[in-house]
């Protein structure tokens, strides 16, 4: 069974906390004792409804009490599917937060208050969901209930966003209107949307195709662990432990190892403690090479035909983390799947508006929750493809070295 990751995003009172609870709710994804605990304390207890948004609302209990969050995650699983909610907080100074979540997912659903309409919120929601080149969009018309249920307020809303993902490149967009309060296209058809003759949300996010977002073209193998028992029944084994994160290998494949350079073919392929004649993304495997070189740690284990990248200096689009401002000259350990080296940033470039996608004039610093675009050098030459090109080998962080803190989130251009 596969695992479909994804997050939610949507403007203050969009209905995102009950949108989640919806889900949770019905699809019995809720333990007995909180699902009694939410009703003792549920708001809406007089009429008997269950206050679905309280499933996630310690989130905003705890922010409150001024706790640092930075992403919550909610589990849950149908017959079909697992799911991975990403919760993250919408607002501008809550940007890094939404990046966090946001970057391990495949799928971003977009909520639209039916009686406001495309707003600004709404638009830079769709342009991180554009520069972190999430694959699937799901722009949720919700409230429809509160515009009684109106196919022409629908599609006023539906053409009003089809020209903001033009302009942004978005692919796969799927609009679904939707009441999260009353539940209408969320787990069951709606009979008061007799015009929409979509999947409904659930449905939707149950077969939703993940495989094709999977690059099976482009092999990179990162190494994250040698295996060498030397024990005397294993006296000669030597195995490149890690995990698959594009493309297809095979035994007898032609590989060169990057940054070094050094080339070799695919002696053995282990999956699972087996032998097999080829693996394929997302698989952990075990790759032994027939010539012994030199292979650590954060290396990867290409093709011969299909190299990336290999440069020590690295143009990337950035958002900052960190309370404390970047600065052009500050040292950093830059971390490119397992490949963790010392860099240095030299340049800022310019700052992107978020909202309107406008390059501004070139800053002296970056502050908390901004996206830039920077040029970084680094202490070793790096193996890379270009985040548009390849999401899994073109993103990025980077750690400060004393505190050893993540301060930056790179999406290499």
């Amino acid at each position: 069974m596969d695992i479909l990751r994804f997050i939610t995003a949507g403007s203050v009172d969009d209905g995102k906390s009950t949108l989640i609870g919806r889900l949770l709710y019905d699809s019995k994804s809720i333990m007995i004792d909180h699902l009694e605990a939410i009703e003792r304390q549920t708001k809406n207890r007089e009429d008997g409804e269950i206050d679905l948004a309280l499933l996630t609302d310690g989130l905003r209990a705890e922010r409150e009490q001024g706790i640092t969050i930075d992403v919550a995650y909610k589990y849950f699983s149908t017959p079909k599917r697992k799911f991975i909610i990403a919760d993250a907080p919408g607002h501008i100074q809550y940007t890094r937060n939404m990046v966090t979540g946001a970057s391990n997912s495949e799928l971003i659903i977009i909520l639209v208050d039916a009686r406001h309409g495309v707003i600004e919120q709404t638009r830079r929601h769709s342009i991180i969901a554009s520069l972190l080149n999430i694959p699937h969009v799901v722009v949720a018309v919700n409230k429809m209930d509160l515009v009684e249920y109106s196919e022409e307020v629908y599609n006023n809303i539906l053409k009003d966003y089809a020209s903001l993902a033009e302009q942004l490149g978005l692919k796969n967009v799927t609009y679904i209107p939707i009441s999260a309060l009353n539940g209408d296209n969320i787990v069951d058809e709606s009979k008061l949307l007799p015009w929409y003759k979509g999947d409904t949300l659930l449905n939707y996010l149950e077969n939703v195709s993940l495989a094709d977002d999977i690059n099976l073209k482009n092999a990179r193998f990162p190494v994250q662990y040698v295996i060498r028992p030397q024990t005397e029944q294993l006296h000669d084994y030597r195995g490149y432990a890690g995990k698959i994160i594009s493309g297809i290998y095979k035994v007898g494949d032609a590989v060169t190892v990057l940054p070094s350079g050094e080339m070799s073919r695919i002696n053995m392929i282990e999956l699972g403690g087996k032998k097999v004649k080829e693996a394929f993304a997302p698989q952990s495997v075990v790759i032994h090479l027939r010539h012994d070189v030199d292979v650590s740690r954060g290396d990867v284990i290409v093709k011969d035909e299909d190299l990336p990248k290999i440069e020590q200096q690295i143009e990337v689009l950035l958002c900052w983390m960190d309370n404390k401002p970047l600065v052009a000259g500050n040292k950093y350990l830059l971390q490119i799947n397992s490949s963790r080296v010392r860099c240095v940033v030299k340049s800022i470039d310019y700052k992107l508006d978020v909202n309107t996608l406008e390059k501004g004039l070139s800053p002296e610093k970056a502050g908390l929750n901004d996206i830039i675009r920077a040029t970084i050098k680094t202490a070793q030459p790096i193996a890379y493809d270009s985040y548009q090109k390849l999401r899994v080998n073109g993103g990025a962080i980077l750690i400060d070295e004393t505190s050893n803190v993540t301060v930056g989130a790179c999406m290499i251009q």
